[in-house]
């Protein structure tokens, strides 16, 4: 049951039908595995230990860096040259006592990977490079983690569900296959404007909430954002059969 406390400051969150006192509490046991400190992974922390999801991982290697502040709101000139993964924990922890925070001030591999996925109900996307992003697919897949991915450029953004509870559903090969060229533009190379990575992020949680509370979301769904315009365009995938990672050759 939930708490006298936990009924009073999430009394807006379990008066939504979809949510209710059973959704919180699905959110309070929820261990989140967020891969990535910096534009998409501020806003999302932030979000999620604000819902009242009861543990959060956060994995980055990287410090912080003055040309980070204007879009990585968590951090100030005092927390630069410090790591994103365990200045963030702090933070938050600080900010939200009740949810439990663990820093992975690393980078990811594949042992990593295979150490926290299998403790983890979910794994947000929020790193900014290929690499990663082909290394975490991966692993969700063998785990059979579900998987919310963002990215987020200039005035655009992406967001994409994998659910590899579904056998129907798409991963991030099938869109992006890796003998081909993947898509490499980052902030470093055509930049990023805060606001898009706080839309993308907010997407983000919206997702995992939906997932942790049991709600519906949409598998095989591409949802693009044009910050110029203001607008969104969802695109449908199809899971490739011969997708060595998900389809019929990985087998």
């Amino acid at each position: 049951m939930l708490t006298t406390q936990e009924q009073l400051k999430y009394s807006r969150q379990t008066m939504m039908k979809k949510i209710g006192a059973q959704g919180q509490l699905a959110l309070r046991n929820a261990k989140v595995l967020i891969v990535g400190v910096g534009g998409l992974g501020n806003p999302v922390s932030l979000y999620l230990a604000a819902a009242g999801v009861g543990s959060l991982y956060l994995a980055d290697g990287d410090i912080i860096e003055l040309s980070n502040l204007p879009r990585q709101i968590q951090f100030s000139e005092a927390d630069i040259s410090q790591n994103k993964a365990d200045t963030a924990a702090d933070k938050l922890s600080e900010q939200f006592p009740d949810c439990n925070i663990e820093a992975i001030d690393e980078m990811l591999d594949e042992e990593l990977c295979d150490y926290y996925l299998p403790q983890v109900d979910l794994v947000l996307d929020c790193s900014d490079n290929i690499k990663t992003r082909y290394l975490i697919n991966q692993s969700c897949i063998n785990h059979k983690t579900p998987l919310v991915i963002g990215a987020a450029t200039g005035f655009d953004g992406q967001q994409l569900l994998v659910d590899p509870r579904n056998a129907q559903s798409a991963c991030y090969h099938c869109l992006f296959p890796a003998s081909e060229k993947a898509p490499e533009n980052n902030c470093q190379t055509i930049g990023i404007l805060g606001p898009v990575l706080a839309i993308i992020g907010g997407m983000q949680a919206l997702q995992a909430i939906k997932l942790l509370t049991g709600n519906d979301s949409q598998i095989n769904q591409l949802n693009l954002y044009d910050g110029i315009s203001n607008q969104w365009q969802q695109f449908k995938m199809k899971k490739q059969e011969s997708c060595y990672v998900c389809g019929k050759e990985s087998k």
